[in-house]
């Protein structure tokens, strides 16, 4: 199913043209396709139907309300690494019995919110964590469901700053002291250990390590069930990978059948929190053309949107297709061409030398597959608005999040007395 496909000439989402909505919001803007974001999860669901397997979406990759209510209403879960992830959870109809909580560095704060809501489970991280866990379930009479997240020591083959299983890694427990760490768990006061966690990376388009990093967990589970530790939850974490440019991302059935393999006849109920396999290729970002100008050397085409609005080009050296709204002709000339923002920085940066069609001032382009870690990783850099985002459904759109004024980022902020 294509969901962003040139018709008329025009590059559209299922069936809006682009330029319509440009024209209706402004640029830059982020679009997301309802029909995707549904065909994924359901993608995940017949994958893993008729096993015991809870699909909690990972709100990091995308936490826009709509984007998190179009999941809650197919039945998925959440996986938050922050109060303001859960309560966004809540906020779009996620129940707080599908709601796991992440994160290497959860205040006593999050930690006190987390139980009042009555999540399904905590995953912890850390030895001091555990320890005020214990604090705060205990002064409010409760106990903690737990999960102690492991880290294995498994090379996920994925960019240094989004591999999170090897044991130089900040998450997760050392594999060699989990053991003693769940020994710990379960005398403390407070704490339930119900279940292991891992987690090691993002973006894998192969099978072979997400296999090693489970198969040391079901080691552990044995381990710890000889100990007297009843663990009843295997939390498999997320990581699957997309397609931006060449990438072959891992068979979901294959996923799937490796999982049951490995942890079908434990008895145990198993999450999976995907993220970015669920939204990357369901949103793009729309910009417009400002200038094309010629240097000594190179040709840049400068647009409206910036490192600020899509950040991952800057940050991972990530790639992203550049799609002319305009659909090009049927021998178009192509040259290369430096895709930059207006942002005062060398980094403001998409694509160097990539080749495209002639472009000029007021076109519009589309960058693909921004649908995860695009908006939600956004800032206000040099006083730059946030780009609304808009969820489209058949021929239908709506603003989800709208661009604030200048005069409401101001409003913001104050000049005490003494400081004029």
């Amino acid at each position: 199913m294509s969901v962003f496909a040139y018709r008329n000439g025009v590059l559209h989402a299922e069936g809006v043209a682009l330029p319509v909505i440009a024209e209706a919001v402004g640029t830059p803007f982020y679009c997301y396709s309802s029909a995707a974001l549904t065909a994924n999860h359901r993608a995940y669901a017949g994958a893993f139907e008729g096993q015991d397997v809870s699909v909690c979406y990972a709100v990091k990759a995308n936490s826009n309300l709509a984007v998190i209510g179009t999941f809650a209403a197919l039945g998925a879960g959440a996986d938050v690494v922050s109060e303001g992830e859960m309560r966004r959870a809540l906020a779009a109809g996620v129940p707080a019995s599908r709601i796991v909580f992440s994160g290497v560095g959860k205040t006593r704060g999050e930690m006190r919110a987390a139980l009042e809501a009555g999540i399904h489970q905590l995953n912890v991280e850390s030895v001091p964590e555990l320890e005020a866990l214990s604090e705060v379930a205990t002064s409010m009479g409760v106990a903690a469901p737990i999960a102690i997240r492991v880290n294995p020591d498994v090379d996920a083959k994925t960019h240094a700053k989004i591999a999170t299983g090897k044991k130089e890694n900040k998450f997760g427990i050392d594999w060699d002291h989990a053991r003693d760490v769940y020994a710990r768990a379960a005398a403390l006061p407070g704490i339930a250990p119900v279940g292991i966690a891992v987690h090691i990376g993002s973006q894998l388009t192969d099978l072979a390590p997400f296999r090693a990093a489970f198969e040391r967990v079901v080691e552990l589970l044995h381990v710890l069930r000889a100990d007297g530790i009843d663990i009843s939850r295997l939390d498999l974490g997320g990581g699957l990978g997309i397609r931006y440019r060449d990438e072959t991302p891992p068979d979901l059935p294959a996923y799937a059948g490796m999982v049951r393999s490995i942890t079908g006849n434990l008895g145990c109920r198993v999450t999976v929190e995907p993220g970015r396999s669920l939204v990357g290729n369901a949103g793009i970002l729309v910009a417009k053309v400002i200038y094309v100008k010629q240097g000594l050397h190179r040709r840049f085409l400068i647009v409206d949107a910036a490192m600020n609005d899509l950040i991952r080009p800057t940050l991972y050296d990530a790639y992203h297709a550049i799609l002319p709204v305009a659909e090009p002709g049927p021998h178009p000339e192509i040259a290369p061409i430096d895709v930059v923002g207006p942002v005062c920085e060398s980094g403001d940066t998409f694509a160097l030398q990539r080749p495209l069609p002639a472009m000029a001032s007021d076109d519009l382009v589309a960058f693909a597959s921004a649908g995860a870690y695009g908006a939600v990783m956004s800032s206000t850099y040099n006083t730059r608005p946030l780009a609304p985002e808009v969820l489209v459904r058949d021929d239908r759109f709506a603003v989800v999040r709208r661009r604030p004024s200048v005069e409401e980022m101001l409003a913001a902020e104050q000049v005490p007395d003494w400081a004029g």
